[in-house]
């Protein structure tokens, strides 16, 4: 049997954490034979409720499952991690202005950011969920400048899980028939659901997602708009937000990143953006079509984009852009209070 691996979930008192720790746990993430350490940081007031989800996992009487650390102190949430997911931020509150939802992450991201440096290994993987996710990412990964920028990724598995989902009901297939579409840019209202490259297998069949769904104003109109609104159409009806659909994203996201993906098909991810061939911007967290192989990802490049596609394309980077750089200042302002 492997030695354990260590595991952080931040958050991990809240709704997702609840849905996500039961799978990391009985190793549909990391792998059948792999033994789990969970440490588990949430904030001081959340301490009580931590213990109760100790509890229900000792309850469950998983064999990888080693031991489970529950604190909130990043010395010990930080400590020699092989992986971390960060799942807990500021939520947006009712009449909060974005940039101060910015604020108020950049200064909880930078700390994380931090902490992975001081404590953690220089190989681990950090998955940034808590949004905004891809400024968050950002955030954290300049904070941690001895972990390489590659080690870093936010979460938009979740829309390209939205948008395969789509695909597949209006084409009436499985939704494991439908491979290669593609998120690009922002975990916001701005991402862009590409399907100019998705192969839909249509009852033995292979064909492009176009053919296949046959219905251009819906693939330009309705599809993309039902994506990029599906976390507020959810939230308007559970009165919470997506914690099963983001639970099963984290756990493909992370999966992937530790077996990689099959071959010929490609995952979407928020990475590191550093002379693609798309024209993105660098030094932005945006979300590409990767590729996954060794535990390490590269953007699938290469792809025709079209006029359509490109607009879409450059209006979600210029809203990365602006976040980066308003982030960027309130970090250049905390830098100069503490001088």
């Amino acid at each position: 049997m492997a030695e354990p691996i260590r595991v952080l979930v931040t958050g991990a008192a809240g709704q997702i954490a609840y849905s996500l720790l039961y799978s990391i746990a009985k190793g549909d993430v990391f792998g059948k034979d792999q033994p789990i350490i969970l440490v588990l940081l949430d904030i001081t007031p959340m301490l009580p409720v931590l213990d109760g989800v100790v509890m229900e996992l000792q309850d469950c009487a998983l064999p990888l499952l080693r031991e489970v650390i529950p604190t909130d102190k990043v010395e010990v949430g930080f400590k020699d991690l092989d992986a971390a997911i960060l799942v807990g931020s500021m939520p947006r509150k009712e009449g909060m202005e974005r940039k101060d939802l910015l604020k108020a992450n950049v200064a909880i991201f930078k700390t994380q950011g931090e902490a992975l440096e001081k404590y953690a290994k220089k190989t681990v993987k950090v998955l940034v969920v808590g949004n905004p996710a891809n400024t968050n990412c950002l955030i954290a990964s300049k904070s941690a400048p001895s972990i390489p920028k590659e080690n870093f990724s936010c979460l938009t598995r979740l829309d390209h899980n939205r948008a395969r989902s789509q695909v597949a009901m209006r084409v009436g297939v499985p939704s494991d028939s439908v491979k290669n579409v593609i998120i690009w840019g922002n975990h916001s209202s701005t991402q862009y659901p590409d399907v100019h490259h998705a192969i839909v297998n249509h009852h033995g069949k292979e064909m492009s997602g176009f053919d296949a769904v046959n219905d251009e104003s819906w693939l330009k109109g309705d599809f993309i708009t039902t994506v990029q609104q599906r976390g507020a159409a959810v939230i308007k009806a559970r009165k919470l937000s997506s914690a099963m659909s983001a639970a099963k994203a984290i756990c493909d996201h992370m999966r992937d990143i530790w077996f990689g993906t099959p071959d010929g098909e490609w995952v979407s991810m928020g990475v590191y953006s550093t002379g693609n061939s798309y024209g993105v911007p660098n030094d932005l967290m945006y979300s590409f079509p990767v590729m996954i192989k060794n535990k390490t990802w590269k953007v699938v490049d290469g792809l025709s984009i079209n006029d359509f596609s490109r607009g879409k394309m450059d209006a979600t980077a210029a809203e990365l852009v602006d976040e980066r750089d308003t982030a960027l200042t309130f970090l250049g302002a905390k830098k100069n209070i503490s001088k």
